[in-house]
């Protein structure tokens, strides 16, 4: 070049595309070292240009090199992100899996537990299928026995028959308790005065038809001194001398009376075979009766005999005596309470028979209920 200045290189501008070159212009500020550019000189120009065509080569093929490294590395990416996707997949699937099999864990235990109950309650199902073979079993037998009874009770020796004797039984009572009352007939006053004249009427052969009987109604509050056993009165006397009473015919009655009541109810008692729980010991005017309850002397010395000797105490249960008569002032107390007594064994026969007492001082009273009831036709249906 003249004047010693070289051509400003315009290579640097320069981008080739394929087998040829393609110029393009350029600003001057996208050209490195424009600043300061080269000088070459004419005899180099061929030679820089063939370095330059080189650059240019190596440059394209460079860019062919990062293309195919880029397309590579974009598959190498998309691979890595798929194998990543995956392997997160991967995790999930095995996350899912361990919780699957954690609950696969607890179902094993839950029908191992299962089985095990399933098995017991075999077992005690077992025993109670045996224990109901066992009931039904003797079910059975008792349901044949009580058809065995039931055909013993209905047959000719059964039930009927045992009905019939039972009916016999108080017929028989009935007749044995009417004698009784005959014997010992107890009455008010009026109906006794009564049966005094019509026995006298019928002694003298008169006609009776202008004998007007009095009423037989007797209330349950009628008193004891209006009622008489076999013409007796009895009835509670008031002392007026210490130790004697007013009137010793008075007090004869009574204790006859309180006799032929206490024989009376030892009948009666006999005939529909009830024990008397105060057991009786008949002497007409002079009859006793006995208490087993202990006295407050008897059971002092039974706690010290019982210190003593505790088996001779278990035998010795000796009954204690108690007056149904009046003996001066001294029995006045062990009469009352032998005729309380005596009234409980009438209260012990009459519920017995399914009827009631009328009263604790009513002796009369309740035996003529007691004979009353008996002779009805509801004992019979009892």
């Amino acid at each position: 070049m003249e004047g010693g200045e070289s051509e400003p290189d315009r290579s640097a501008g320069v981008e080739t595309t394929g087998a040829d070159v393609d110029w393009q212009v350029v600003s001057p500020d996208d050209v490195a070292g424009v600043e300061a550019p080269r000088v070459v000189e004419w005899e180099d120009m061929e030679q820089e240009i063939a370095r330059l065509w080189s650059l240019s080569a190596a440059l394209r093929t460079a860019k062919e090199r990062k293309q195919v490294l880029s397309q590579r590395l974009d598959s190498i990416i998309k691979v890595r992100s798929g194998s990543l996707q995956r392997t997160n997949e991967l995790e999930d699937m095995k996350k899912k899996l361990e919780a699957r099999k954690a609950v696969q864990r607890n179902l094993l235990i839950f029908c191992k537990n299962s089985s095990e109950d399933v098995e017991t309650r075999i077992e005690q199902l077992s025993l109670r299928i045996r224990t109901l073979l066992v009931a039904s079993k003797t079910l059975s037998v008792a349901h044949n026995q009580l058809q065995e009874a039931k055909n013993l009770l209905s047959g000719e020796n059964g039930h009927c028959r045992l009905k019939k004797i039972q009916e016999k039984l108080r017929m028989r009572q009935q007749h044995m308790v009417a004698q009784v009352a005959s014997i010992y007939p107890v009455r008010t006053l009026d109906e006794h005065i009564f049966m005094k004249i019509l026995d006298s009427h019928s002694s003298s052969s008169k006609s009776t038809g202008d004998v007007v009987p009095p009423s037989k109604s007797i209330s349950r509050g009628s008193s004891q001194s209006s009622l008489t056993i076999l013409g007796m009165h009895l009835k509670a006397l008031p002392v007026k001398k210490t130790g004697y009473f007013s009137d010793k015919k008075e007090v004869q009655q009574s204790a006859t009376a309180l006799g032929y009541a206490a024989h009376a109810l030892q009948l009666i008692s006999s005939y529909l075979e009830v024990p008397l729980r105060y057991p009786l010991r008949l002497g007409g005017s002079r009859s006793y009766i006995h208490d087993y309850a202990p006295s407050v002397e008897s059971f002092l010395s039974s706690a010290d005999s019982a210190a003593t000797s505790p088996a001779l105490s278990l035998t010795s249960s000796i009954p204690t005596e108690f007056p149904l008569f009046f003996d001066g002032q001294d029995t006045i107390t062990r009469a009352s309470y032998a005729i309380f007594l005596l009234n409980k064994d009438l209260e012990q026969v009459l519920n017995y028979i399914g009827a009631e007492s009328l009263g604790p001082r009513h002796i009369l009273a309740n035996l003529k209920e007691l004979m009353r009831v008996i002779l009805s036709d509801e004992f019979l249906d009892r």
